[in-house]
């Protein structure tokens, strides 16, 4: 990353991240019944705002990214509605109040995740090459969130540990306040005028473009993946916790974050994996992470050092399939609809996968479940073992891009 422009697109994806991460892994505590004492269903609600975000971001906000506000511009606004939205839930403790918060905040910074993705192709000169390096950001931007939780969490525990997570919506915030004003000195990306003969809706158009087969395919691949690797994140503490594995729970984020420093190391060579393998083959082998990790936990509960060993197949997973996936959607679609089209693609990675994932896999566990707690793990991860060997299957048969999309010509833009 030489150029100016590719150094703020990193600091971009770092504090793009550093938000979500930092309200994530704790919100749930602090919903329960040491903290707000809401009820299941009221949480669930809460975890739902980000998928009906990403279903109206499609018709709405990605919509004036690409065709009405330029990109920088967007982001600023955005990060500053979501940020005082987000900063505001450390004093509500009702849940009408708190829910409408996380909904303002998620309808505001959903989008900004595709829009993020399409600035930064905009202002790469080979994006196949470099999007890894500047994506990586967003890995980063996770990992440090943690830190300014440790110092708030050190020496706490029980319901003084809960009460004091409410902190997490001032450090969220305040770094969504950062990256508005930081937004301002990205690179312009002015909006694009819709292409003669084209709908003037940017939505609409990348819609129509899921009529290519090689795009039909791909889309309903990324739902299947969009599903197990959201599944994983409900599955794996619960089984890392487990008596078969004995993994103690202060080591349980520990061993899950070595996933995310595969990842780190993962999008630093993505670029030259993409230019060796080509999309589908990388593709292939971001799927076939999961099966190898689910397949792993089914058939090796007992071997300790492999269940933490495989945790490095969540570079692959994530770099290899949806990395893989953003860089591919810009060079598929047309330059007038990106920001949609990744809001397309988006709806499944952060909507409809989640709630997949959370239908298929939340009551598939809960009937796999004996009374006295223990879990057939074999049977439960045998479910996504499957459901990625098919998603890889169907990739391998019927994702067939046209050859100017081979990863061996530079994107331009």
């Amino acid at each position: 990353m030489k150029s100016p422009a590719a150094k703020k697109l990193f600091v971009m994806m770092i504090l793009e991240f550093f938000i979500w991460g930092a309200w994530l892994p704790l919100i749930w505590g602090y919903m329960g019944k040491d903290g707000l004492n809401f009820t299941d269903t009221q949480v669930a609600l809460v975890g739902t705002a980000f998928a009906i975000a990403s279903v109206i971001g499609i018709f709405f906000s990605n919509q004036f990214a690409d065709r009405s506000f330029a990109a920088e511009k967007f982001m600023s606004f955005s990060h500053l509605v979501g940020g005082l939205a987000i900063l505001a839930m450390y004093w509500v403790k009702d849940f009408p109040t708190f829910f409408g918060l996380m909904l303002l905040h998620s309808l505001f910074y959903v989008p900004t995740i595709s829009v993020a993705n399409s600035l930064a192709f905009t202002h790469l000169k080979n994006a196949q090459k470099e999007f890894g390096l500047v994506r990586m950001g967003g890995t980063v931007g996770w990992i440090l969130a943690a830190w300014p939780l440790y110092f708030i969490l050190q020496g706490k525990s029980g319901i003084e540990a809960v009460s004091a997570s409410r902190n997490i919506f001032l450090v969220s915030g305040v770094s969504s306040l950062v990256l508005a004003f930081f937004s301002l000195s990205l690179p312009h990306t002015p909006p694009k005028p819709a292409a003669v003969g084209e709908s003037k809706l940017a939505w609409l158009s990348a819609f129509k473009f899921l009529g290519k087969p090689y795009l039909l395919v791909l889309f309903i691949v990324t739902f299947i993946d969009s599903t197990i690797h959201n599944g994983y994140f409900l599955m794996a503490g619960g089984f890392l916790g487990s008596k078969m594995v004995g993994i103690k729970p202060e080591w349980i984020m520990p061993v899950m974050s070595i996933g995310q420093i595969a990842e780190i190391l993962t999008m630093a060579v993505l670029g030259a994996v993409l230019a060796r393998l080509g999309w589908k083959t990388t593709m292939t082998l971001g799927i076939l992470g999961h099966a190898a990790r689910f397949g792993i936990f089914a058939f090796m509960p007992e071997s300790q050092v492999m269940i933490i060993a495989v945790q490095v197949l969540h570079g692959i997973c994530y770099a290899f399939f949806f990395a893989t996936l953003y860089i591919f959607i810009d060079a598929a679609f047309p330059k007038d609809v990106r920001a949609s089209a990744q809001g397309l693609f988006n709806l499944l990675v952060l909507g409809l996968g989640d709630l997949a994932a959370k239908w298929i896999f939340i009551p598939l566990q809960g009937s796999l479940t004996a009374a006295d707690g223990t879990v057939k793990y074999r049977e439960l991860f045998l479910w996504p073992t499957g459901l990625a060997l098919a998603a890889t299957l169907l990739l391998l048969a019927a994702f067939w891009p046209p050859k100017e999309l081979s990863c061996d010509v530079e994107v331009k833009h």
